[in-house]
């Protein structure tokens, strides 16, 4: 399936067709740069929480996601404990899942670690395809890559968790490490992907 023309004359990704949190996420953020390493550990977080869910589940609860996990601050997640580990379970407002907000914190930790290297951003950004895919239908659309499979390989190394190919395939389509919209899509080539 290639793009399809919305209720509003606009041609976008399928998955992203009508109104509501889905469309406002492609429409704005999907396959946008972003800067910063508070900006990746939260997208590397909520693509790991998003593991067999879906994404509107996570979009729904991304400020109370924001608030617990500190604006995604790596040093102040780094130090969470036991305790906070518990606060997190009972928080209804996040997806409490025990495994996943271990990896959480073991990945702000591992984040904390990456500053002495090229740290976050330059990691992730170091596994940029090339060429990058062009798909023009859904069906052309990939879920991993070899870039994605060797991102999580050295994520793994380098002490990160819930980081498998298909996770990292994900972030590198959501932080706009390539453009992922399909051809036809308004937001195809839209200036906001890149360097």
């Amino acid at each position: 399936m290639g793009p399809v023309t919305g209720e509003d004359g606009i041609d976008r990704c399928p998955w992203a067709g009508g109104p509501g949190v889905m469309r406002d996420y492609h429409d704005r953020e999907w396959g946008n740069r972003v800067r910063g390493e508070a900006a990746y550990l939260e997208r590397l977080t909520l693509e790991a929480f998003q593991s067999g869910l879906s994404w509107s589940t996570i979009l729904n609860k991304r400020d109370a996601f924001r608030e617990v996990f500190a604006g995604f601050d790596a040093d102040t997640v780094a130090a969470y404990d036991d305790t906070d580990a518990a606060r997190l379970m009972a928080d209804a407002r996040i997806v409490r899942n025990r495994l996943k907000i271990a990896a959480a914190i073991t990945n702000a930790r591992a984040t904390v670690a990456l500053r002495e290297r090229e740290g976050l951003e330059a990691l992730v950004l170091s596994f940029r395809p090339d060429p990058p895919p062009a798909p023009a239908t859904t069906e052309e659309m990939a879920t991993t890559s070899p870039e994605s499979k060797a991102l999580s390989k050295e994520l793994k190394k380098r002490g990160f968790a819930f980081v498998g190919p298909t996770t990292m395939f994900a972030l590198m389509e959501a932080i706009g490490v390539f453009d992922p919209h399909l051809l036809g899509c308004h937001r195809r080539g839209s200036g906001t992907i890149g360097t």
